[in-house]
């Protein structure tokens, strides 16, 4: 058997105690729930479940919509176009 390690790392006390209950009632303790994820890990080289961050407002639904609508009527040579002066950045 491979030499165990121990790893400190902190986190929220309530989330711990949280994920600590939910083991328990899955027959677990929270070492055993980090090392069955790290072997997943080492076995799919990829985190074994999604994270993503709150969705880019750019790419909703209402927005693409809205863009598609205008690059319609630019084809369609209806878009009104105005002159802007530029921006400029520091």
């Amino acid at each position: 058997m491979a030499q165990s390690v121990n790893v400190n790392f902190r986190m929220d006390e309530q989330l711990k105690k949280n994920v600590e209950e939910i083991c328990q009632r899955m027959g677990m303790n929270l070492t055993t729930l980090l090392t069955i994820c790290c072997r997943k890990v080492e076995q799919e080289r990829r985190i074994p479940f999604e994270i993503t961050a709150d969705a880019d407002p750019f790419y909703s639904e209402n927005n693409i919509r809205y863009l598609r609508n205008k690059l319609d009527a630019l084809n369609a040579g209806i878009l009104p176009l105005e002159e802007h002066d530029l921006i400029e950045e520091d």
